[in-house]
């Protein structure tokens, strides 16, 4: 009997050690105009330096890296996200405001960032905890545009990581060409990029014998836009996954008209999307998620009120030329994994 019991509590002890779980949590964040304060002569920065008209001084710069670190903060809760995807960072100079004065000096960040030919100088970002993401490669992807289509944009930065689960996790972050100039007439820049990104994507699901693929990004385009739903093929999750098939988990978000991560003319919209491959939908998998573990992050100091199209809009940090002290024009977004190992 006493023998019997013994393998009882080892077996249970067995299973719950086979059973460990640890969350991981992704966000993605649109920081607006996260420049320095100096110019770099082979960009457009004109507009963020202290003698434009936007008066972008050393103290504004710190103001904007502490409040990024309040909404890493908020977004993490009890623990930093494991993954923090940016946009809009004009270059390492920026980050290290933030990751050296800013609260975040108090956490474990590493990042890596893109160095695009953007004329404006912005590019894309990310910040990993090294502790649950072991850096293994980082790739800068430059699109080049066919004649007429496009000048020049950010480049899309490909990151491969071990996390705890021994697993590789590829994660691509992207900011396709904005709408300006027109929905219809800047289309074709996004849909190259899209198509760049997708033949990438092919690659790995070639080269991997079984891809944990995440993208993140702000898509300038909607889910169900050509860029992202038919040149990137990503579709909302179904019941009847598919190892190999991208699925957007903010889909489902955009039939919500009354929300959303960016505020256009009075109407809410998902620009920011988080990506997945099949394999991170299978229950099966060592790392799963779903798309009822997605969300916008909707916190109240990140939002005001709309007083010209009602409701609530993003707390920007400025209003055209006015500086308000805000946060950015976009809403983060941030998804949760479970890791089972």
């Amino acid at each position: 009997m006493k023998r019997f019991v013994f393998l009882l509590v080892i077996s249970l002890l067995l299973s719950v050690q086979m059973q460990a779980q640890e969350h991981f949590r992704v966000m993605f964040y649109n920081t607006e105009n996260f420049f320095d304060c100096t110019h770099d002569t082979l960009k457009n920065d004109y507009e963020f330096l202290p003698e434009s008209m936007h008066h972008w001084t050393r103290g504004r710069l710190f103001q904007k890296a502490l409040h990024i670190s309040q909404v890493i903060a908020a977004v993490g809760e009890l623990d930093p996200p494991a993954l923090v995807g940016m946009c809009e960072v004009e270059n390492d100079s920026s980050i290290y405001y933030l990751l050296h004065r800013s609260p975040l000096a108090q956490l474990d960040y590493q990042y890596v960032m893109t160095h695009s030919a953007d004329e404006r100088g912005i590019d894309v970002a990310l910040l990993y905890q090294r502790g649950v993401f072991r850096l293994l490669q980082k790739d800068s992807i430059r699109p080049v545009f066919p004649n007429g289509i496009h000048r020049s944009t950010r480049d899309i930065l490909h990151v491969s990581g071990m996390i705890l689960t021994g697993d590789t996790l590829d994660l691509f972050l992207c900011h396709p060409p904005s709408r300006m100039g027109g929905q219809k007439q800047s289309e074709p820049a996004r849909l190259f990029v899209a198509s760049l990104l997708r033949k990438y994507v092919d690659s790995l699901m070639i080269q991997r014998k079984n891809p944990k693929i995440l993208i993140m990004g702000d898509f300038n385009d909607y889910p169900d836009n050509k860029s992202v739903c038919d040149v990137l093929g990503a579709k909302e999750p179904d019941d009847a996954v598919v190892p190999n098939q991208l699925y957007n988990l903010m889909a489902d978000k955009q039939r919500n008209k009354g929300f959303g991560s960016y505020k256009y003319h009075g109407e809410w919209g998902i620009l920011d999307q988080i990506i997945v491959s099949g394999t991170l939908l299978q229950k099966d998998s060592r790392m799963l998620t779903s798309k009822e573990k997605t969300r916008i992050a909707d916190f109240p100091f990140l939002l005001e009120k709309d007083e010209k199209y009602f409701g609530m809009k993003p707390f920007r940090t400025y209003y055209g030329m006015k500086y308000q002290n805000g946060y950015s024009d976009h809403l983060p977004v941030f998804a949760d994994f479970l890791l089972l190992f």
